[in-house]
């Protein structure tokens, strides 16, 4: 284990110098000045002072400043929010996602497993067709469509729920909702399809052989095999979801990370671009890890063979 979690962790370290590398390299040669979004016609003494003063002078030498920043936990200043470092907004901004994001993968795992499960042991089955049918629609159907659809449902026709914003119990439903579909019919399908491989396997056959009762062989057998490719699926899921959704953030009026790295794309903020990217690639990197490690301990198998 202490091997496997070794060479995972410097591959994870790899993979993020990789993908800051790339970042950096992406926004430096795209078309545009950082120091002109908003402003006037800068004279260029005043646009080189600014480059001076944020540390843009050199690119590369920009690089390794702020890569060595980064390592320590100072992401620098945000260029376009003014008197605000990018280490503040992503504090500030970084919760609120996490917080949405667990309770969208919590209610993706505990809806989607269970459906997935019910479905496979019943294919073919109304249940079975039902289940498609919702997996297709969870996975096709855009999120602003059913944010907007759950908002006007339930914030206007029927007002049970605040129409938008965020610091109370009540805003969190409907937003997280609205992020968990799509990763519910994923994982709902991911299990079906893990059930109906399982089911089939000689060892369950042998479980049932021995007297063992079918929901038991189900509930602890088969669907511990079974959750081996949601389990997959929930590390860059739950990555994804933690670091927000801009769609469900703007719909819903959420002051997530999602937002902001938007508007650093759109405004050209070097500082918060990079920033928002180093959490999204370690958040990534830390929950593969974490699920290289939860499937060796369900499958030593994958132990010995790492």
């Amino acid at each position: 284990m202490i091997r496997l979690l070794t060479r995972r962790l410097l591959l994870g370290a790899v993979t993020i110098l990789c993908i800051y590398a790339v970042t950096f390299v992406m926004v430096v040669t795209l078309p545009g000045n950082p120091f002109q979004q908003g402003q006037h016609n800068l004279s260029v003494e005043t646009e080189m002072a600014l480059r001076s003063r944020y540390g843009m002078d050199d690119n590369w030498s920009f690089f390794w400043k702020f890569l060595g920043r980064a390592i320590r936990g100072d992401f620098g200043p945000s260029f376009s929010y003014a008197d605000w470092t990018c280490t503040q907004i992503i504090a500030d901004a970084l919760p609120v996602s996490m917080l949405l994001g667990f309770l969208a993968i919590l209610i993706a795992v505990l809806v989607g497993v269970p459906i997935g499960a019910l479905s496979a042991v019943r294919r073919n089955g109304w249940f079975d067709v039902t289940t498609l049918a919702f997996v297709l629609i969870g996975v096709s159907l855009p999120t602003f469509v059913t944010g907007s659809a759950l908002l006007t449902l339930f914030a206007v026709y029927w007002p049970v729920a605040p129409i938008g914003g965020w610091g109370t119990l009540a805003h969190l439903p409907l937003p997280a909702i609205t992020l968990a579909l799509p990763f519910t019919a994923y994982v709902a399908r991911l299990t079906r399809a893990g059930m109906l491989d399982v089911l089939g396997s000689d060892f369950i056959r042998t479980a049932l052989a021995k007297g063992l009762s079918r929901r038991v062989v189900i509930t602890k057998h088969a669907l511990k095999v079974a959750f081996l490719p949601v389990l997959s699926f929930l590390g860059p899921a739950t990555a994804q979801a933690m670091t927000g959704s801009f769609v469900v953030e703007k719909v819903f009026g959420v002051p997530g990370l999602g937002q902001h790295f938007v508007n650093a794309a759109l405004n050209r903020d070097v500082g918060l671009i990079m920033s928002t990217v180093l959490v999204f690639s370690t958040l990534l990197v830390v929950f593969n890890i974490v699920v290289d490690l939860l499937y060796a301990w369900i499958d030593p198998r994958i132990t010995h063979a790492a």
